[in-house]
């Protein structure tokens, strides 16, 4: 990869607009163990899911055989070999008698599987060549018909943003992840944000996210991945979100702070009749779950209750 990962004359003045009717491709970053909770997303996404020319699937080298099962005409899967640069290795870890992965290089700190998914997934954009990257995690499923067409409109592209919520009590680790954002962009620390960008099923704009990679090289001299991988506390979203608000003043999008997917993040694996209060419990503008994969709620489950089994 070349050090430069965009010509200077991404850096600046914020985007145009976006064509009458954008291109758009679906992103999942995914591993070997959330393989089965892949292939339940495909198979909700073809059935309920239009807007989309492409589903890119981003994966570790050694996970893409397995995953190369999914691909059809319209979905490809990508080894992050040619996403990210070669000095960036997987290795298994002795820490954890090897059952997890962890990413050595000399450039940044150690990472884990959850940082280089987030890297993929601004990797991409030096690849894809659709307009906007709508971005799905692979323990998602789609229960209702959704269009990609709610990602733009008048030419802007949509950012998911809960304002001011970092001001409350709590959100700590998120507040981490909003300075070191600003940090790897290379705003003033004194500029703290206080909105919270994280979400799932949420969209950027291509010509963006190529011109934040061409910012954080230019405030430090680096590449991107050298700079956003020196901080193990980090979030894309949060380093998104900032540099479209607090660099380009929200040029070319539109805030929306409505989630179209409903996550169950933490505690227990459901039962059959939670699982079922919480799919009637959905938002109306809502049309997918989310159930953690670290849960551990059964994929055989989740299939027979949404009615694949």
């Amino acid at each position: 990869m070349n050090k430069r990962f965009v010509p200077d004359a991404l850096v600046g003045p914020g985007p145009g607009l976006l064509p009458e009717t954008p291109t758009a491709a679906v992103v999942t970053a995914s591993y070997a163990p959330d393989f089965e909770r892949c292939r339940l997303l495909c198979e909700t996404l073809d059935r309920h899911v239009s807007g989309a020319a492409h589903h890119y699937i981003l994966v570790e080298h050694r996970d893409v055989a397995l995953f190369r099962q999914l691909e059809t005409n319209r979905r490809t899967v990508l080894d992050e070999r040619d996403l990210l640069p070669r000095w960036l290795r997987a290795f298994d870890d002795p820490l954890s008698l090897f059952r997890r992965r962890v990413w050595f290089s000399l450039k940044t700190q150690p990472l884990r599987g959850w940082h280089v998914q987030q890297l993929r997934r601004i990797a991409i954009a030096a690849h894809a060549r659709e307009d906007v990257l709508v971005f799905c995690d692979s323990d998602v499923a789609f229960l209702k018909a959704f269009d990609c067409g709610a990602f733009w409109r008048d030419g802007k592209a949509r950012l998911f943003r809960r304002d001011g919520v970092l001001a409350d009590d709590g959100h700590d680790e998120h507040r981490i992840w909003s300075r070191n954002a600003g940090s790897a962009l290379g705003i003033d620390p004194s500029r703290a944000s206080a909105h919270d960008y994280i979400s799932t099923l949420i969209a950027w704009r291509r010509d963006t996210v190529l011109a934040m990679c061409g910012q954080i090289e230019k405030a430090h001299g680096r590449a991107w991945v050298e700079v956003v991988g020196s901080a193990r506390r980090f979030s894309e979203c949060m380093i998104y979100g900032r540099y479209v608000d607090d660099l380009q003043d929200g040029a070319g999008h539109f805030h929306g702070s409505e989630e179209f997917c409903r996550v169950h993040w933490t505690g227990e694996a459901l039962s059959d009749d939670e699982f079922r209060r919480f799919v009637a419990g959905m938002a109306p503008q809502q049309v997918a779950i989310g159930m953690q994969s670290f849960i551990g709620t059964d994929i055989g489950r989740i299939r027979r209750l949404i009615g694949l089994g």
